[in-house]
């Protein structure tokens, strides 16, 4: 039986336009069964056509910034390095790949974008743009490999399916946005102490989640991490 094949964003160095991929979203995508595949950031729309039709999946991967003009805003001065290269590649793929209804996962800058692109919007910069009494690293001080916070999981959501029912899981976080307002028809499942969105999912499509931590640093060590790119993959397969 062949692999479901996944295609995964890539990040860009706007210094010298190479892209890349952190080696953790390939390993964790072929742990789970899949077969990824790096996607090219210079594709037009009947590339990125045949792309969505040649994969089973697809991954929209963590990196910079969404532009603020995405979602009607001026650039805020926390904010950091864009692609706008890399926003209207992605813009278009989502549009391209749930026209086909083929399975999404979201991490990071993806669950962003796919907010943004839907209708919603972002937190720019959580530090300044949030007041919170118990204020969470959501840029933690050490290693990816090991979570720095908790997730509480809404019941009965994708989510909460994915993770064994838990109310509770670990999670790392390495982010200065978030989502903010929610687009329509994508539900928050997942929420950080302080009340950030840390996970969004929509339930009438077969399947799209989108995370704001990063589990493909975690799936060796978190079955709930690894289940997430298990699920995702055995949806690619249908």
């Amino acid at each position: 039986m062949n692999k479901p094949v996944i295609g995964i964003t890539p990040s860009h160095n706007t210094e010298n336009d190479d892209i890349s991929l952190r080696p953790t979203y390939l390993r964790a995508i072929a742990a789970a069964g899949g077969l990824p595949v790096v996607l090219p950031l210079e594709a037009g729309s009947e590339d990125l056509r045949q792309l969505t039709a040649l994969c089973d999946g697809f991954l929209f991967s963590g990196g910079p910034d969404p532009h603020a003009f995405l979602f009607g805003e001026e650039t805020q001065v926390h904010c950091g390095n864009v692609s706008p290269a890399r926003d209207r590649m992605e813009m278009e793929l989502l549009t391209q790949v749930m026209e086909a209804g083929k399975p999404i996962l979201g991490i990071c800058r993806g669950i962003q974008l796919i907010n943004v692109a839907l209708g919603g919007d972002i937190y720019q910069d959580i530090p300044s743009q949030t007041e919170s009494l118990f204020p969470i690293a959501h840029s933690q001080p050490f290693s990816y490999a090991y979570p720095s916070h908790h997730v509480s999981v809404a019941e009965g959501s994708l989510l909460s399916g994915i993770t064994g029912d838990a109310s509770f899981i670990e999670v790392n976080s390495m982010h200065h946005q978030a989502v903010r307002t929610t687009a329509p028809g994508l539900i928050p499942c997942g929420f950080a102490p302080d009340g950030l969105i840390e996970a969004l999912e929509k339930p009438d499509y077969p399947f799209l989640l989108g995370v704001q931590w990063h589990p493909e640093y975690l799936w060796k060590t978190h079955g709930e991490a690894a289940e997430i790119f298990r699920q995702f993959v055995k949806a690619c397969r249908k």
